[in-house]
C-alpha cells in the first residue's frame, strides 16, 4: 500500500472533456454518474464470480469492462459512482480531506481484495482513477494492452511485502563522551560551569544522539535494503511516511519500501529480514502484507 489498506495513493486519472449534459452516457452511465476504475485483470470465471454480488467504494455494484480485444481476455473491474463527489472539482476538494480519503481507499483496497482472493492476478489502479464513460475506460485499457497483459505475466505468483525501517534513539545505546562540553551535567557543575552551559551541553548531546541513532539506522537501513531485496524479484522505494502518517510506532521512517515476492517465499522473506534486524542499535522495522502488487501495477507513463 502506496502501503495500507495501508496502500493510499493520491494520484488522479479525471477525463473532463465529454459534454454530460446528456441524460445517459455511454455505458449505461447517467449524466450524474462517472465511471471509477479499480483494477486490471484477466476475465475468469473466478473473477466473474467474485464481482457478482460485490460492490465498490459508492456502495455501486461493480462489474468487469472487457478489452475490444476479446482474445486478451483483459478486463477493467469498474462501478458507477456519483459525479457529485468524484468529478474534477469536488475530487480534487475531497483528496485533501483525510477522512474521506481514508473511506475511499479502504473501499477501493476491499475490491481490490476480493479480487485477488478469487485467485485473479490483478493490477490495481491508483486511488481515483475515473472516466467520464465506459468508452473512456475501454479506449484507456487497450491503447496499453501489451503494457497491461506483460505486467499481468510479470506479477503472478507475486504478492507485495512492505518493510518499513524507523530510526528510535530510545534504542541506542549511548556513546563516549567526546568532549569536555558534552560531560554530564553534574559535572559540568562541579567543574563550576554555569547552570546554562550545562544546559546547553545537555542539548548538544541530546542532538548528537539523535544524529547517531539516524545515522545507525540509515546504515541498517542499507544492509536490510540488500537483504531484502536478495529474496524479492523487484523493489520500488517509496518515500518515507510523515510522523502523522507512520502511525503507533515510534522513531522517524527512514525506509519505506516495497519488494515483489513470489507467494510461495513469504514466510521465508518475514523471517530472514527481521533476522537481519535484530540487534541493530537504534533500529526498529515493521513488516507488512502481502497485499496485490499495488506498486509494480502501473507502468511508467500515466495509464488511465
Amino acid at each position: 500500500m502506496t502501503d495500507t489498506a495501508t496502500a493510499t495513493a493520491t494520484a488522479t486519472a479525471t477525463d473532463t472533456d465529454t459534454d454530460t449534459d446528456t441524460k445517459t452516457l455511454t455505458g449505461g452511465i447517467t449524466a450524474t454518474e462517472i465511471v471509477y476504475a479499480y483494477a486490471v485483470l484477466r476475465r475468469t470465471p473466478e473473477a466473474v464470480a467474485a464481482v457478482a454480488d460485490l460492490h465498490g467504494i459508492a456502495g455501486e455494484p461493480i462489474h468487469l469492462l472487457d478489452s475490444a480485444d476479446r482474445a486478451s481476455e483483459l478486463a477493467v473491474a469498474v462501478g458507477p459512482v456519483p459525479a457529485a463527489d468524484f468529478d474534477e472539482a469536488p475530487l480534487k476538494s475531497n483528496l485533501e480531506d483525510l477522512s474521506w480519503l481514508e473511506s475511499t481507499a479502504r473501499g477501493h483496497h476491499t475490491v481490490v481484495a476480493v479480487l485477488a482472493r478469487c485467485g485473479a492476478t490483478v493490477l490495481p489502479l491508483r486511488l481515483a482513477t475515473v472516466y467520464r464513460d465506459q468508452d473512456r475506460v475501454r479506449q484507456a485499457l487497450d491503447a496499453r494492452r501489451d503494457d497491461f497483459l506483460s505486467l499481468l505475466d510479470r506479477v503472478t505468483g507475486h504478492v507485495e511485502l512492505g518493510v518499513k525501517i524507523y530510526a528510535s534513539p530510545d534504542t541506542a545505546p549511548s556513546g563516549p563522551v567526546r568532549d569536555p562540553d558534552r560531560a554530564p551535567a553534574a559535572r559540568v557543575l562541579a567543574a563550576g560551569v554555569g547552570a546554562g552551559r550545562a544546559y546547553l551541553a545537555g542539548r548538544r548531546r541530546k542532538r548528537q544522539s539523535a544524529e547517531d541513532a539516524w545515522q545507525a539506522a540509515t546504515q541498517a537501513a542499507a544492509r536490510l535494503t540488500e537483504t531484502a531485496g536478495g529474496l524479492a524479484v523487484d523493489r520500488v522505494a517509496h518515500r518515507p511516511q510523515r510522523a502523522d502518517l507512520a502511525g503507533p510506532v515510534p522513531g522517524t521512517n527512514v525506509s519505506n519500501d516495497a519488494y515483489l515476492v513470489a507467494a510461495d517465499r513469504v514466510d521465508d522473506f518475514r523471517t530472514r529480514v527481521l533476522a537481519a534486524a535484530e540487534g541493530l542499535p537504534g533500529v526498529r522495522v515493521e513488516l507488512t502484507g502481502p497485499w496485490a502488487p499495488y506498486s509494480f501495477a502501473i507502468p511508467p507513463e500515466p495509464v488511465l
